[in-house]
């Protein structure tokens, strides 16, 4: 049996793609699980295009700040129990050790971060970079985890993030 309850998303800088992840996770399994967002070189404040985003949402974005993967590792952080990945950079870094034993996954998406131009064009690359977690979660939060072994629900969530989008 699987149980997830607390999910770590991982990038980088904590600024922009695991910042939307931890909002929808946190947003679509209220209740059921809470999720948490970090970086292995945080920019030390999300993109004012997440932030732009969530405030369109309606979520408050008070809560949000880009910290350190390390935040995660001592004796007084949550149990992790799945630590998603969802840039190319962080899935290729030697990941802490976190407490428990969590599920990995790699929900690999391009960086709305990256994108210049206008501020409309930005808010364009975030919107979209929503959309394809929001799929991603739904997917993740509609499986019987539960009834799952490891090495199954393993291979589910490696199959979303393989899901529309996936760089």
């Amino acid at each position: 049996m699987t149980q997830i309850r607390n999910i770590l998303v991982l990038c980088t800088g904590n600024s922009a793609r695991s910042i939307l992840g931890e909002a929808l996770f946190n947003l679509r399994g209220a209740g059921r699980l809470t999720a948490y967002s970090a970086g292995s070189k945080p920019k030390g404040e999300p993109h004012p295009g997440a932030l732009r985003l969530l405030a369109r949402k309606g979520i408050d974005t008070a809560a949000f700040s880009s910290k350190s993967w390390n935040q995660f590792t001592g004796p007084d952080a949550p149990e992790i129990d799945l630590a998603i990945t969802v840039c190319g950079n962080a899935a290729g870094e030697a990941c802490p050790i976190f407490p428990g034993t969590p599920l990995r996954a790699h929900w690999g998406l391009p960086d709305p971060a990256d994108v210049t131009g206008s501020e409309a064009e930005v808010d364009a690359a975030f919107a979209e970079t929503w959309r394809l977690l929001d799929m991603r979660v739904r997917a993740m939060l509609a499986l019987d985890l539960a009834a799952m072994g490891r090495a199954q629900a393993q291979q589910v969530l490696a199959e979303i993030g393989q899901m529309e989008g996936a760089a």
